[in-house]
């Protein structure tokens, strides 16, 4: 099978999550991840709290699952080896409420560690955590800086052609996907079709068949079908890491198989990007309506790598888990999670659990009481995280530092958030600058 077959078997079973409802959901399970839902979620998340830390809820897809609201049994969950990934232990449900997107290895964004139980999953994350490493990941600071600044002196000249500024767009969108690609080996020239195609491709919460979000992952996998080939037919390897996932495939019988390595490319894109995009955007929405926060961030910068912590906690970029499946009967909570269940944790809710300490709803870049789960727990651990902590603290240290004048367009309420899926961000931050912008600074970086 050649890659581009691979990529379109990949994609076969669509990410589309439409379909009959579940006829044996109770009817007064709470309806999570509507448009309404998504639009006022820690409102909702503190009403399902006050009923109990784990709640059954049913989706717009008709699927009935376990939601887990608080932080410990949060933990719990993660790590419980009854909560598997493999979507066959749920398949009677899943089939009942007419769910595609896991149909088993190789379907929709492919065979990757994100999805596997062990001892798959040591396996295929084993090469990728060994280029995150905290080492590695420190020497990418120069370049995510320089980024950085690029970035902002566009949004200078923008501002002096009179030009609207729009956040997203222009600065924490480009800037994690730039950083992916170039670690990954990826050209640029696709770079806002990749923004696109992984929109599309995990906003699975929807109650009716999505063309877009089967295009979305379609084209992701064709996409680094090819990009693999050629990568495979290169005279000399790159330095790259998708270069070196090829080169071990080589050497290695028991490395990744070309379905793996092109499904954990595809992962390695989307997680890599999307959750950091989230991450910036969440935390500069936060300090835009907390212009205290932002100045107190301004007169301490070294407060930064906590502060990041704390974004993470107030508005986690990844809303809810991937789905688990309850493979035996599950106590939980004092809540029996019937075997064949799915079970999904909000890291959404539990960042604002009471129990952790930090405090409801109010942000504070000086906390250092606050606990979160925004990069996982367990073996499913972010291996990206310690990436996304560097990004965020040069990308909002250098906005900052550079932007003293940034001023939010419009009022917090009025946002508009990520309307499905699992993922949590600003759709778009519109601002203005009431002062001239800063000249860079190549040692500003804490």
């Amino acid at each position: 099978m050649t890659t581009t077959e691979q990529a379109k078997a990949t994609t076969d079973a669509t990410t589309d999550q439409a379909g009959t409802a579940d006829p044996t959901h109770r009817a007064d399970d709470p309806l999570i991840n509507d448009l309404g839902f998504k639009a006022a979620q820690h409102a909702r998340y503190t009403e399902l709290r006050e009923r109990g830390p784990v709640q059954r809820v049913r989706q717009p897809n008709g699927l009935d699952l376990y939601l887990v609201l608080d932080y410990e049994l949060g933990r719990t969950a993660l790590m419980h080896p009854d909560l598997v990934k493999d979507p066959e232990v749920a398949r009677a449900a899943l089939d009942a409420a007419g769910v595609t997107s896991y149909q088993g290895r190789g379907r929709g964004l492919g065979a990757n560690m994100l999805m596997a139980d062990p001892p798959d999953h040591a396996r295929l994350r084993g090469p990728v955590a060994r280029s995150f490493t905290p080492r590695r990941v420190e020497a990418l600071r120069p370049r995510i800086q320089q980024i950085a600044d690029e970035l902002i002196d566009a949004m200078a000249a923008k501002a002096a052609a009179g030009e609207p500024l729009e956040l997203v767009e222009d600065f924490t969108a480009p800037l994690p996907v730039m950083v992916i690609c170039e670690l990954l080996g990826v050209p640029l020239d696709a770079r806002d079709d990749f923004r696109r195609w992984t929109l599309a491709a995990v906003s699975g919460a929807s109650a009716t068949p999505s063309a877009a979000q089967r295009e979305g992952s379609l084209a992701l996998n064709q996409y680094f079908a090819r990009l693999i080939a050629a990568k495979q037919t290169a005279e000399t390897p790159g330095e790259d890491l998708l270069s070196a996932l090829i080169e071990l495939n080589r050497e290695d019988a028991d490395a990744l198989n070309d379905e793996e390595l092109l499904g954990t490319a595809v992962i390695l894109l989307i997680a890599g990007h999307e959750t950091t995009v989230n991450l910036l955007g969440n935390a500069m929405a936060a300090l835009l309506d907390a212009p205290d926060q932002a100045a107190l961030l301004r007169e301490r910068p070294e407060l930064l790598p906590a502060a990041v912590e704390e974004f993470l906690r107030f508005d986690a970029p990844v809303d809810q888990t991937p789905l688990r499946f309850a493979a035996r009967d599950v106590e939980l909570g004092g809540v029996l999670i019937p075997e064949g269940s799915a079970v999904t944790v909000s890291l959404g809710a539990i960042g604002r659990d009471p129990a952790t300490g930090a405090g409801e709803g109010r942000l504070d870049v000086t906390r250092t009481d606050g606990r979160h789960l925004s990069f996982g727990h367990g073996i499913h651990y972010c291996v990206g995280a310690p990436l996304a902590r560097l990004e965020g603290v040069v990308a909002l240290g250098t906005l900052l530092r550079r932007l003293p004048g940034l001023e939010p367009a419009g009022a917090y309420a009025e946002l508009s958030w990520t309307p499905g899926g699992i993922m949590h961000g600003p759709v778009s931050l519109p601002v203005t600058l009431a002062q001239p912008v800063r000249p860079a600074q190549p040692t500003e970086a804490p």
